[in-house]
Order: C-alpha cells, then sequence, then structure tokens
C-alpha cells in the first residue's frame, strides 16, 4: 500500500502518494475531490448513497489507485457505473468512459452510442467489466485516437470488438496497426452527423471530433479544454509538444462552429448556450496574441 497523504478531509476516502494529479477524480467528482499543491485531496467527504457512488466511481476511474477507501466501501463498488451519460444529440448519445489509463496520463475517452454503430472518442485502460457493458450497449464501430498521447488499450480493445481505427498520420507511428489513417488538413465525415477535423498543434497530428451538424459536440482531445477556476477556454503553450503556431491557427478555424459541449482528454468540460462557444475562442485568441507581443 502506497503512503496515505495528509491534507484530506478525515473519512473514509484518501488519496495517497501514487497521486499524479492527472485531474480525472477533480473533473469527475469536484464534489469530493480537488487540486492541491502537486496533487489531488479529498476536500469533502461523501455523504450518502449517491455520493459515496460518486466517489467510489472517482476511485475506479483514477489511472493509479491513488484514491483508497474502507473494504466496507470497497464491497459497494458499482461495477455500471461506466460509461456514465454526459449528454444527448440527435448524432448520438454521448458518455464518459471512466477506466482512466497511466498510459494517456488519466485522459478521458468518451464513448457515442448511435444506431449505425458506437464510436469511442481515445480509449481507457482494459477492464473487463466495462468490455461487458459495452456489448452491452451494442459493441463498438470504430475508434478514433485525437493524437499520439493518448492510445492507451487501443489494441486490446479494437481486437476484442473487432473495430476499426482512425488515427492521422502526423501520429500514426502511435498506433502503427490503425485501419484508417486521416491525411492532410481537410475534413473526413466518418458516418452521417460525425466528423474529423484536422487541429495540428499541440501534435502533428492532433484531430478533433465533432458530432452533430448544430449545436455540435465537439471532443478536443488535448487541443484545448476549459479552466472552470478562470472561466477560460485554455490552448496552452506549456503543454504543446509540436508547434504552438500551428495550434493557435488551428484554434482559429474552431470558432465558427456552433458548439453546444467541450469534451476535452484533459481539463474540465463546458456547455455553451448559442453565440458563446466563438465568443470563448475569440476570447481566448485575444489573450494569446496579446502575450505574442509581450514576449
Amino acid at each position: 500500500m502506497a503512503d496515505s497523504r495528509s491534507d484530506s478531509a478525515p473519512g473514509p476516502f484518501l488519496v495517497n502518494d501514487r497521486c499524479i494529479d492527472c485531474g480525472t477524480c477533480w473533473t469527475f467528482d469536484p464534489a469530493h475531490f480537488s487540486s492541491g499543491p502537486g496533487a489531488a485531496v479529498v476536500h469533502r467527504q461523501p455523504c450518502g448513497a449517491s455520493e459515496h457512488r460518486q466517489a467510489l466511481l472517482a476511485l475506479q476511474a483514477c489511472p493509479v489507485a491513488a484514491i483508497e477507501t474502507t473494504p466496507d466501501q470497497h464491497r459497494r463498488m458499482p461495477m455500471d457505473g461506466f460509461p456514465a451519460w454526459v449528454c444527448s444529440h440527435s448524432a448520438g448519445e454521448v458518455f464518459y468512459c471512466g477506466w482512466a489509463s497511466h498510459r494517456s496520463f488519466g485522459a478521458r475517452s468518451w464513448l457515442i452510442q448511435r444506431s449505425d454503430g458506437n464510436v469511442m472518442v481515445d480509449v481507457p485502460r482494459w477492464s473487463a467489466p466495462f468490455a461487458r457493458r459495452l456489448e452491452q450497449m451494442g459493441g463498438l464501430r470504430a475508434i478514433v485516437l485525437t493524437h499520439r498521447d493518448d492510445v492507451a488499450d487501443h489494441a486490446q480493445w479494437a481486437r476484442v470488438f473487432g473495430c476499426e481505427r482512425w488515427i492521422h498520420a502526423g501520429d500514426a507511428d502511435a498506433a502503427p496497426e490503425a485501419e484508417r489513417v486521416l491525411e492532410g488538413q481537410g475534413h473526413v465525415v466518418i458516418a452521417p452527423g460525425l466528423e474529423l477535423l484536422p487541429t495540428p498543434g499541440h501534435t502533428a497530428g492532433s484531430v478533433c471530433v465533432v458530432l452533430g451538424e448544430q449545436r455540435r459536440v465537439l471532443f478536443s482531445g488535448d487541443h484545448l479544454w476549459w479552466n472552470n477556476d478562470t472561466n477560460v477556454l485554455v490552448c496552452s503553450r506549456r503543454f504543446c509538444w509540436w508547434d504552438f503556431n500551428v495550434q493557435i491557427r488551428s484554434l482559429e478555424i474552431l470558432q465558427s462552429l456552433d458548439v453546444a459541449w467541450l469534451l476535452p482528454a484533459h481539463g474540465h468540460r463546458q456547455s455553451f448556450a448559442t453565440g458563446e462557444w466563438t465568443v470563448a475562442v475569440q476570447q481566448t485568441l485575444g489573450w494569446i496574441r496579446t502575450q505574442e507581443k509581450s514576449l
């Protein structure tokens, strides 16, 4: 057992020193977990059955087993909590997969349930209970890997479900077995109402996934995310692994989309009323340009 940290609220849940501060727990269950200095903390212990269930699911999602609880709580572990519903769209139901992988630094993956076949955006760590839930929900038609960082256990998921994998050529060496490789910077429609949009910058082959024709759901990978503390859209130079100037240009092409939901791999997800998305992108671009002038 790892050493326990002393900065969590007293009670049955705690964070140990395995924590990598990936944000899995505090983005999924902010009522009980938050980001501390270099690691997550339990800032409030759960109270009541529904709150205990949420904290247990955060424990289950943690990629490095950094959340601990009592044997009694473990016996109550829900095995049907993931995928967890996020939002509805005429082009598909959207779920959070949980079961984050340390190989992807705890990145979130998403499931789009569709009548013509389910699509997973990035992948969680392999989990037999989760695989059984996917089978009950119709299996997988395709996996989209948004960039090289978050491929995790893609090979096992593809093998078990016999589904094709999409990745951009710029990052294809991270998944050389992928059946479908995007080339160039053009949009690619892989199913009605489901589009892949190359957004290089964070990596050479970063791709966003767009669900729907109107009031769209944008799966942004590591291209950008929402910061709940400052209420701004973040396009990060610090976490850009390839070319930040290219990443800015990729952000510019997204501002005209009618986005209702932003679902990133890291950081917070966010919903937007009509028109709010464009304003948020323009504010972020303005801030970046101001910072660039001061360098």
